[in-house]
């Protein structure tokens, strides 16, 4: 089969490789019809992330057509069209039995390499890298799929793919980070960063109740996006945002931010100089520009609330700044099967169609090109969607 291979940073390639077959009784082998390039995917293709290897293939936002299936999986058939969790779960164990299936204990079979990082494993990721598992990912024209009995979601007929490829990512992502924002009647919330993940934080708040959204980028695009969904705009190469959203909120902070920037923030101040240097001669692995500005912009009191992903160590965040306002702090991988259902059930009640992120559609063998417009911002991209 074709799929799309990491061989170095800034290196990916569409490679012919050896079709998946059922390794466990649990597994089940898709088809995949619709798959994305997430910005998460992009730090992977920057270098950013520890141990990945030279033909690991790339990708975890897909859905696709079930062809084959362990002797275990009772709750598929050949030809469901499923859409699949970037989180791998098991569905047992202490973290699943919880509904933290991100942190699911049995799903990494490196976990041990994890836990020299963290202390802890999380739960085993498709296509991203041996850190969380080395499982092959699903920009590819197939994917084996473990504990099928548990993550894939079936889609019931005339809902197009476009509709519900997000549902394995970016949008209960975005949902995951405006639900922890525990948003109040009458609440601001500001979203720092209008990628994927952003949009899908915006239009979560204000599903959730937010009276207004504040966001922040530097994309004309992306901001006319936001502005769409009734979000204030700033983009923060022409002001300052931590003064911007003070100012917006009458010099008390919003209620609630998000940070949906991670690791691979911009800025214009000498903290992004600082980050850029650092993390260009690995002492530093990330640039948390956008996550100090979120806690110094903060209400006392508020949340502020982390989808962008960070990998490792950053310098200089105001710790001291969190303490003394009392804010809370709540972060982490999305647990995706926590709201499949749900959210399926917005789009069919017609209260949201997530195609409306996607820019681009384009063939896999497309891959490397969409890759560097979409790193890049060229061409207006936003969100790649690829069709094996």
């Amino acid at each position: 089969m074709k799929a799309l291979c990491w061989h170095g940073a800034n290196d990916v390639r569409v490679d012919n490789v050896p079709d998946p077959t059922i390794i466990n009784p649990r597994d089940a082998i898709v088809k995949i019809t619709s798959t994305a390039i997430c910005g998460s995917d992009l730090h992977l293709y920057n270098g950013f992330i520890p141990t990945m290897q030279s033909g690991d293939i790339m990708g975890h936002e897909f859905m696709g057509e079930v062809v084959e299936l362990g002797s275990e999986v009772k709750n598929l058939k050949k030809g469901d069209r499923i859409v699949i969790p970037f989180t791998i779960s098991c569905g047992s164990c202490f973290f699943c039995n919880r509904d933290l299936w991100s942190l699911c204990d049995n799903s990494n079979p490196n976990a041990g390499l994890a836990e020299k990082l963290y202390g802890h494993s999380p739960a085993g990721l498709f296509g991203f890298s041996h850190l969380t598992g080395g499982y092959a990912g699903g920009q590819a024209e197939y994917a084996r799929v473990p504990f099928a009995d548990v993550g894939p979601l079936k889609i019931p007929d005339g809902l197009s793919d476009e509709q519900v490829l997000f549902l394995t990512d970016i949008f209960p992502t975005g949902y995951m980070a405006a639900e922890n924002c525990n948003i109040q009647p009458g609440d601001t919330v500001a979203v720092w960063g209008c990628g994927p993940v952003g949009q899908f934080a915006i239009r979560s708040a204000f599903m959730l109740g937010a009276d207004r959204v504040i966001a922040i980028d530097r994309v004309p695009e992306r901001l006319q996006m936001a502005a769409a969904a009734n979000a204030e705009i700033i983009n923060y190469e022409e002001m300052d945002a931590g003064e911007a959203v003070t100012e917006m909120t009458g010099g008390r902070g919003p209620d609630s931010c998000i940070d949906a920037v991670g690791m691979e923030a911009h800025g214009t101040g000498l903290d992004a100089l600082y980050d850029k240097a650092k993390q260009a001669v690995r002492l530093e692995t990330d640039r948390p520009t956008a996550l100090r500005q979120v806690i110094v912009a903060c209400r006392k009191g508020g949340t502020v609330s982390i989808p962008g992903v960070y990998g490792g160590f950053v310098d200089k965040v105001p710790l001291g700044a969190a303490f003394n306002k009392g804010l809370t702090l709540k972060m982490g991988q999305t647990h995706v099967h926590r709201y499949l259902r749900p959210l399926l059930d917005r789009v069919q009640k017609g209260e949201i169609d997530p195609s409306f992120v996607i820019t681009h559609r384009m063939k896999l063998d497309e891959a490397p090109h969409a890759y560097e417009i979409f790193l890049n911002k060229k061409d207006n991209c936003i969100k790649v969607v690829l069709k094996p």
